[in-house]
């Protein structure tokens, strides 16, 4: 896995997987990117650091794992 973050567009893009990208699907904040066969390639998080910083704030609030939305 790789990770890399564009400040200009503010995207944090997870790579998970090689191969050719078919077609992406978006999520809220979240635009997966898929094989043909429907495997995961790349994931990004669009808006990143609100959505970190959110995430964050629920997560450290929280005393047991609390499921999280994004909006």
């Amino acid at each position: 896995m790789k990770a890399s973050y564009d400040r200009s567009a503010d995207a944090l893009l997870i790579h998970v997987g090689r191969g050719k990208v078919d077609y992406a699907e978006e999520m809220g904040p979240f635009v997966i990117h898929f094989t043909k066969r429907g495997k995961p390639l790349l994931i990004e998080i669009l808006d990143a650091s609100e959505v970190l910083s959110n995430l964050t704030k629920v997560t450290m609030r929280s005393k047991k794992a609390v499921p999280i939305q994004v909006a």
